[in-house]
């Protein structure tokens, strides 16, 4: 567990953890939407708003908080970032897919059902595996939560 006085680390995982929840938030009311069979516009709407909040997340992961990651894990826990990695650019190409296709598209539910199932995966792999291993390593984290602030007050 991280030590008392580094907070900034358990500040930095609670603002991921609170996107993540966000987003599942979001991808349940979408169920609720296929469930009731939503006019597609509806739909795309929100596929639209889940699909902004992904990549947001995914920049900031990937521009401030994986640097930090893979830069404090020991070697062999280093894998854990590189799989994150390969899962976001999965996840790019889905939300391309759903970018680019209308909400009456005969697959634009599946789509986003099944981006949602990734992102479900890559979030438990992420809280489970990274979280516990950086949590163990205790790296000073005060810098990363600054500019994890920054980015999320200019995005």
């Amino acid at each position: 567990m991280a030590s008392k006085e580094n907070a900034a680390l358990e500040d930095a995982i609670e603002m991921l953890k609170k996107d993540h929840d966000d987003v599942d938030d979001m991808l349940g009311e979408y169920k609720k939407l296929m469930d009731y069979e939503a006019p597609a516009s509806k739909r795309k709407a929100l596929a639209s708003k889940i699909c902004d909040a992904l990549t947001k997340h995914a920049e900031l992961e990937e521009t401030v908080f994986y640097p930090a990651a893979r830069k404090a894990l020991e070697k062999d826990s280093k894998e854990i970032v590189d799989h994150a990695d390969v899962e976001h650019a999965t996840l790019k190409m889905l939300i391309e897919r759903i970018e680019n296709s209308k909400g009456d598209d005969p697959h634009f539910d599946a789509y986003v059902h099944v981006m949602g199932e990734y992102v479900k995966h890559h979030v438990e792999e992420e809280e489970d595996e990274m979280f516990s291993e950086l949590r163990k390593e205790d790296p000073d984290m005060k810098d990363v939560l600054k500019k994890m602030k920054a980015f999320k007050a200019a995005a």
